[in-house]
């Protein structure tokens, strides 16, 4: 198979979909792989160490979608990269289609055969290739959080972990999954008085059996998020619903009942967000208030560490990949169940359940196509 790998184009977005050892494994499987000249740049990947894998360099993203059988990326294809994908193709990268409406016209009507790393399962019912990344973006909302509860940044002006004799900040993390795990390992790293919400016991349990007594352990309720907020100077929205938009947890009247100069950064923006005033906002222009709250809702955080970042996605995404280029689409997601569940459209069908739901669309079932 022909494998394509573009340079990514969403604002200050420096990862990369395939790293040079990833492409290697291509080659060595016996698959063409063209990378755009200077795509993995941003995550300090030479074109060098591509040629080196014997991938072939291509001047520009028209030649790699003109010429590639299956097309690897990061983030959900821009506008004008969807206008280059056609029917007899494989997209395999993030889609987060539920909250974008858009995109989901723009591939049904390409009729390409869109695999999201996002809703892809594993046998526990686990979602592999987002877990790299949710860790990430937990580990940075913690640090992101801490640096714009700074004074001079537009927030309350708090040392996250305080000083003797002076009280720390009060994190407040609204999930207990992958991102809000990695959120807690670094506000009670830092120091912070930390509280997490949930409405899974089980999952409750298991971080009480973690953590002990350095978090605080609420079940998910409106009314223990209004009881919470009044205390909260930092709130990690880290709510995850696999391919349908998040719950809205903070609705805009909750705002009042929290201090002037508190920070939201909303990790669950990519589907839509767990706050009813979340926005999506880049890396160039990451933050706004609403009612004197400091918003942070970038949609690709975990693109500011592109290093560490696409090295981790190619780890969990690779072996998925290399199944569809061995095998084919269909026999590919037909031999594994959860990745089956990857599927998001294909020829000009919406395959993804939640998706359809959440847009009111007609819905196929991908059972029926492979």
């Amino acid at each position: 198979m022909r494998v394509g790998c573009p340079k990514e184009i969403k604002n200050n977005e420096n990862r990369v979909g395939l790293t040079p050892a990833g492409a290697r494994a291509f080659s060595g499987a016996g698959h063409e792989v063209l990378v755009e000249a200077g795509a993995g740049l941003g995550s300090g990947f030479t074109d060098a160490e591509y040629a080196a894998t014997g991938a072939k360099l291509v001047p520009t993203a028209a030649e790699v979608f003109a010429q590639a059988e299956m097309v690897i990326k990061v983030k959900e294809p821009q506008k004008g990269e969807i206008a280059m994908l056609r029917k007899d193709q494989i997209l395999f990268t993030y889609l987060h289609l539920a909250p974008d409406p858009e995109q989901t016209q723009g591939l049904l009507k390409s009729g390409v055969t869109g695999i999201a790393y996002e809703t892809i399962t594993d046998a526990q019912g686990k979602l592999p290739l987002l877990t790299p990344m949710s860790e990430v973006a937990g580990r940075m909302a913690v640090q992101i959080g801490a640096q714009y509860l700074q004074k001079t940044n537009g927030g309350r002006g708090m040392l996250l972990g305080g000083i003797p004799g002076v009280l720390p900040a009060h994190v407040v993390v609204l999930g207990g999954g992958v991102v809000g795990v990695n959120a807690l390992k670094m506000a009670v790293g830092l120091g912070a008085r930390v509280t997490v919400l949930d409405r899974s016991l089980p999952t409750l349990r298991y971080l009480d059996d973690i953590f002990g007594n350095r978090i605080e352990t609420l079940w998910s309720s409106d009314a223990h998020v209004e009881e919470v907020l009044p205390s909260a100077d930092l709130v990690i929205g880290a709510v995850l619903v696999p391919g349908a938009a998040a719950p809205k947890l903070i609705k805009r009247g909750m705002l009042k009942l929290m201090k002037q100069g508190s920070v939201i950064v909303d990790v669950a923006v990519d589907q839509g967000g767990c706050v009813e005033t979340t926005h999506a906002t880049t890396h160039a222009d990451p933050i706004y208030f609403v009612d004197g709250v400091l918003h942070y809702g970038v949609a690709n955080m975990p693109g500011a560490v592109p290093r560490t970042s696409t090295i981790g996605l190619t780890n969990a995404t690779l072996p998925y990949a290399l199944k569809l280029a061995n095998m084919g689409w269909k026999m590919a997601l037909a031999s594994d169940k959860g990745f089956l569940e990857g599927l998001n459209v294909h020829a000009g069908q919406l395959t993804c359940k939640p998706v359809a739901e959440e847009q009111k669309l007609a819905f196929v079932d991908p059972l029926t196509l492979v």
